[in-house]
């Protein structure tokens, strides 16, 4: 597998949110190897970002993982009961990170939709299938990812990013789909920051 590294992290925050439509994300647990392709994705910049939980160079201890290294994962809870799944972004000590919105799995689909709903993948009705990662929460559940998975470096072998999967004949050219751009979801309380077009998607060709 071709491994994302920090160096791709260590870029504009947006650039990456952009980039990393495509790219897909391996999980593994216990004997278990899961794969979901990127599809939406949104981009958070502390400085300047009032819907960046860093904004203002604030510093607790939930985002003390946002100020570390390029490619570390952010993972965070909401509602007390689900989870997001981030990368960071930019050098050391520069609070940004870009969130994983949404995925589609192309390897063990039965485990992810046993995760998800408590059945294989086939026996998901046509709703199911149709909101079955779409969601940063249902991407966590569905690949088994909670605070557990928080801090890990770039390229750990439990959870990574990879460019291209050769062995699983899983990869794709850059235009094989089309990106689209728009503002971010469910952040109406971060006034400006709320306007800013950094949620990017694709739709397959």
């Amino acid at each position: 597998m071709n491994k994302l590294t920090a160096d791709f992290f260590l870029r504009d925050t947006v650039e990456v949110a952009r980039d990393l439509l495509g790219k897909y994300i391996v999980r593994n647990i216990a004997d278990q190897t899961l794969i979901c392709r990127i599809t939406e994705t949104e981009a958070y910049v502390g400085a300047i970002d009032k819907a960046c939980h860093a904004y203002g160079g604030r510093r607790t201890a939930r985002t003390q993982t946002l100020y570390a290294a390029p490619g570390t994962t952010y993972v965070y809870q909401i509602y007390g009961m689900h989870y997001c799944l981030n990368f960071v972004t930019e050098p050391e000590g520069v609070a940004s990170a870009v969130l994983i919105r949404g995925c589609v799995p192309v390897y063990n689909e039965d485990c992810i939709a046993q995760n998800r709903f408590g059945v294989d993948f086939a026996q998901l009705s046509r709703t199911q299938k149709k909101n079955f990662l779409n969601g940063p929460a249902k991407l966590c559940k569905g690949l088994f990812i909670d605070k557990q998975l928080n801090h890990l470096f770039c390229g750990d072998n439990a959870l990574f990013l990879a460019d291209e999967i050769d062995e699983l004949s899983l990869s794709r050219r850059s235009d094989d789909f089309s990106c689209h751009t728009g503002k971010r979801i469910g952040i109406d309380y971060a006034e400006e920051a709320a306007d800013f077009p950094w949620r990017f998607w694709v739709t397959e060709d």
